[in-house]
């Protein structure tokens, strides 16, 4: 299993380039907000039977109540994603981590899958080209950990 970081227009190079076969995307997109406009999910149609969209305004901890949300409340579909993770794993696929810039919401996304499964989810906050952010990789990481416990 190969586990990808890409932003959006990473995205569009490597679909022009031909999409690769037995991939599955997690595709974090904007959200339309009071303070924010939002942006259309990456159109995945004919190019993969495994995507899953998840709307989601890039957060710190902070920041939370401002916006009116709990921790619990934030990224809700992170338990859902997680076994749609485990489904594609399981069938085989390799997966895509995508989002806007491809520097904090998917890396924090992609490191936890690479922590879950194979205990090096830390070179990817090592390396400079990426910002994870903490509470996607708290969230995706607890949603793996709960969701291999049923």
């Amino acid at each position: 299993m190969t586990i990808e970081i890409h932003s959006r227009d990473s995205i569009q190079e490597l679909i022009e380039r031909g999409f690769p076969e037995h991939t599955a995307v997690l595709s974090f997109y904007d959200p339309q907000t009071g303070h924010h406009e939002g942006t259309a999910p990456v159109d995945y149609t004919d190019l993969t039977d495994r995507v899953f969209q998840i709307p989601l305004e890039n957060l710190r901890i902070d920041e939370l109540e401002a916006h009116g949300l709990t921790y619990e409340e934030y990224f809700s579909e992170a338990e859902d994603m997680a076994e749609f993770v485990f489904a594609a794993i399981r069938d085989g696929y390799d997966i895509i981590c995508q989002c806007e810039d491809g520097s904090c919401v998917s890396a924090g996304c992609a490191a936890a899958l690479h922590e879950f499964f194979t205990a090096d989810g830390v070179f990817i906050f090592a390396d400079y080209r990426y910002h994870p952010s903490r509470m996607v990789f708290h969230k995706v990481y607890n949603a793996l950990w709960l969701s291999g416990k049923k």
